[in-house]
This record gives C-alpha cells, structure tokens and sequence, in this order.
C-alpha cells in the first residue's frame, strides 16, 4: 500500500511582505529559510544557502523563476534548488504555495 503523508502546512507571511522580485527570511531550527516572490506572485522557498559557497540566497536578485547568488553570481532555480549549468549543486527546497494572500510552507 502506497501512502502518502499529507504535509503541515504553515502560515509564514502575507504575499505582500514579501518585496516583489525579492525575498523574506524565516527562521528554522534547521536553518533560514528565503521565501522568494517572482513578478508574477509565485513564491519558491529554499535554505538561504547557495550549494557553491554558502552565500546568503535571500540577498541575490530574483530573475524568472531563478535568483542569483549575490556571492559568486551562481543562478538557482528556485523550482527546483538546481544550479543552472555548468554549475553544479543543489540548495534545498520546502514545498510553498498562495492561498488568498497568505503564503504557505510544509516544514
């Protein structure tokens, strides 16, 4: 039997604390959290921290659906935590998502 847990959802912010083509922290125990907003309001969440050399993923410039690491200009896809070739690496990724507004992690 193939089961699936659901995951918990929670409230983080308000799509508009978030700057649009920027980023909000949110403290973790496991780390920071960047909450990205593209121009088109989706939200990415991934551990502010680029695969390269830990730079702060949160302080880099949100592009499409990538940011750029504003330590070695590494470019992230924030669908997927991948380094855009020909880096190499992956930052992890918390599933988020927009409900009326309100933005949304499973932890």
């Amino acid at each position: 039997m193939n089961m699936k847990a659901n995951p918990t959802w929670i409230s983080v912010c308000h799509i508009d604390e978030i700057p649009m083509l920027g980023s909000r922290v949110v403290e973790h125990p496991s780390g920071n959290i960047a909450v990205f907003r593209t121009a088109n309001d989706t939200v990415f969440a991934l551990l502010d921290h680029c695969p390269h050399k830990g730079g702060p993923l949160s302080q880099g410039i949100v592009h499409g659906e990538s940011v750029t690491c504003p330590l070695h200009s590494w470019n992230i896809d924030l669908k997927t935590g991948q380094a855009r070739a020909p880096d190499q690496g992956c930052a992890r990724r918390f599933p988020s998502k927009l409900e009326e507004g309100q933005v949304f992690l499973s932890l």
